[in-house]
């Protein structure tokens, strides 16, 4: 009996070993998706999807050759593939009053996360900003998270064409912006908040994307 109470002891202790051990091998392969599912709010959310949009961007730019020459829907396609992961929908040109390039929800939540990208292949300051306001004054209802803007840049010296970017938005406060653009950490990325129709002050995450092709 003791031998069968032991038995029946384990078998009722290995599933949740079996759990464990698939959560700390999850945890150790895709640490961004198990930071995504245990997100209990936005900072934490965003934080965890910085990570996984930076690996998606770097992937973007270590295949340069293969991917500079696709226009702004192919890029944006390939860079919204890298980004799915289980439990985060990423759907192109979805309806948000307008066809936005990019709406991506966590659906495993409540309140449901969901955030709109807009992407431009960088042609100036005033292209960036036309997407700032396709974004802001068009897609954007007031619901959603952080916004997303990304400049595939295919012209020499990226650091210097952002910077341009951000020189331009502190300069002219477009869409309402309430302050100087801030850092962010990640190389040629940076933040601005606006206020939005609904009343809200939101945050927009402008991402840089190196596609440059030297000697072309």
């Amino acid at each position: 009996m003791a031998a069968q109470q032991e038995d029946g002891e384990k078998g009722m202790t290995q599933p949740t070993s079996s759990l464990l051990d698939l959560f700390n091998l999850i945890q150790k392969k895709a640490p961004e998706y198990v930071d995504l599912l245990t997100s209990t709010d936005d900072a934490a959310f965003e934080q965890a999807f910085d990570a996984l949009l930076e690996h998606a961007v770097h992937g973007l730019e270590s295949s340069s050759k293969d991917f500079a020459p696709l226009d702004e829907n192919g890029l944006t396609s390939v860079l919204a593939l890298a980004l799915a992961v289980p439990g985060l929908d990423i759907h192109r040109e979805a309806n948000s009053n307008g066809h936005v390039d990019l709406t991506i929800e966590f659906t495993y939540c409540y309140p449901l996360r969901k955030k709109l990208g807009e992407a431009k292949i960088y042609d100036g300051p005033e292209w960036h900003l036309k997407g700032l306001n396709q974004l802001l004054s068009r897609y954007t209802t007031g619901r959603e998270g952080r916004g997303l803007l990304i400049a595939y840049v295919k012209k020499a010296n990226i650091e210097g064409l952002i910077q341009k970017v951000r020189d331009k938005m502190d300069e002219d406060l477009p869409e309402q912006q309430q302050e100087a653009t801030a850092d962010h950490p990640s190389k040629w990325r940076f933040l601005s908040r606006h206020l939005h129709s609904c009343g809200a002050i939101l945050e927009v995450g402008h991402v840089g994307c190196n596609l440059h092709l030297p000697n072309q």
